[in-house]
């Protein structure tokens, strides 16, 4: 199954300045970058010592471009890869797809896979790809460069940008004073037939496994039953959901906290939606995140290393914060004043390496009958 994001209506060039505050993630950087560049046997110039960086692996990088498998749509990612390459001289060649899609393609290629990253829309596409054993362990300079909470607990892969569920509702049909404080407020009967969600959408799929895993099957199992009996409408994606709340169709509906700022920026403030938060730390209010990692069958582990160093760096950051409308995960990045702060979100106590289970949680969907 194919998951694909929503695309942004033109390809913005990336910034390229770094305020001072983050010297320390540009010299991280520019060591990667160095050392994918720079044959091994290169002379040492006068002065210089000659010791390897401590965030450089010891493999030797092969000759042609660093192969990536997005699962990021091209519209969205584009220019900041054409910007990594622009930014370090590595080039770059990149296969598009689902999420979902890239990542059984690496398994199903196996050792014979030409990818050297996979770059994924959510957790668990990259978490199954760890508990494969697909992807290689990373240095921790890299992975210090994110917070514990969005990073693999098996060092592994980093997240890139953060995205947060919430229940997008119209502000007029709703007070928000009336909104439930989790998502189980929802199978009550003032609900009944006025909410949307998206069965089909990986993010929609990534919220259910992860109440899977802070809630058990049993529990889960009873909500998704409660919300069909309740006459929750099925849409096709989060962007559907955003149209028929502001529509009136429907008052509230299961989303991604970004799809609705889309809107804002199109239609403006008149837009009669906005976000909610859920107030409580249940799976309602999870933090997801796009994030990246390098395969165990890379030829360029130092040019894979280079490239997730630098979705990290600050002109990325501001990138996804300015264009994406996503959570930048590094501090003193300029966050769209629309959006509470990350640090402010009640968020459930989450390891988002355990959402690679997608095959249990689609099997669940099909047999409570809200997909086929």
């Amino acid at each position: 199954m194919t998951i694909s994001e929503s695309s942004i209506p033109s390809r913005p060039s990336v910034s390229t300045t770094a305020p001072g505050l983050f010297m320390l993630v540009l010299t991280l950087f520019m060591a990667l970058v160095m050392a994918a560049c720079t044959p091994v046997a290169a002379p040492v110039a006068p002065g210089e010592s000659s010791a390897e960086s401590p965030a450089v692996s010891a493999p030797v990088d092969a000759d042609g471009p660093l192969v990536i498998y997005s699962g990021r749509n091209e519209n969205l990612v584009g220019p900041l890869i054409e910007q990594f390459q622009t930014d370090t001289g590595i080039q770059v060649e990149v296969r598009y797809g689902g999420t979902s899609e890239m990542a059984a393609t690496i398994l199903e290629e196996g050792a014979n896979s030409p990818a050297d990253v996979f770059y994924g829309q959510d957790a668990g596409a990259l978490g199954a790809l760890s508990q494969a054993g697909r992807l290689a362990p990373l240095p921790a300079a890299v992975l210090d460069l994110v917070d514990g909470r969005f990073r693999s607990t098996q060092g592994d892969w980093i997240g890139a940008s953060g995205r947060a569920r919430v229940l997008v509702y119209n502000t007029e049909l709703v007070n928000e004073a009336d909104l439930p404080g989790d998502v189980w407020g929802l199978t009550e009967a003032r609900w009944q037939g006025k909410v949307g969600w998206a069965p089909t959408n990986g993010s929609f799929q990534a919220f259910v496994t992860a109440m899977r895993v802070l809630e058990g099957e049993a529990q889960t199992q009873a909500w998704l039953e409660a919300m069909i009996a309740n006459g929750v409408q099925s849409f096709a994606n989060n962007t559907a959901i955003v149209e028929a709340t502001g529509r009136g169709e429907i008052e509230a509906g299961l989303v991604n906290h970004y799809y609705l700022l889309q809107f804002l920026a199109e239609q403006g403030e008149s837009f009669p939606a906005r976000n909610y938060f859920f107030p409580t730390a249940t799976a309602g209010a999870m933090i997801n995140v796009a994030g990246a990692g390098v395969t165990n069958t890379t030829a360029h582990p130092q040019a894979a290393q280079s490239f997730l160093a630098y979705l990290i760096s600050p002109s990325a950051q501001q990138y996804f914060a300015d264009q994406t409308n996503e959570y930048p995960l590094i501090p003193g990045i300029t966050l769209n004043p629309i959006l509470p702060p990350l640090a402010d979100l009640i968020t459930p106590a989450l390891d988002l390496a355990d959402l690679e289970d997608l095959q249990g949680t689609l099997e669940l969907l099909q047999d409570v009958g809200a997909m086929e």
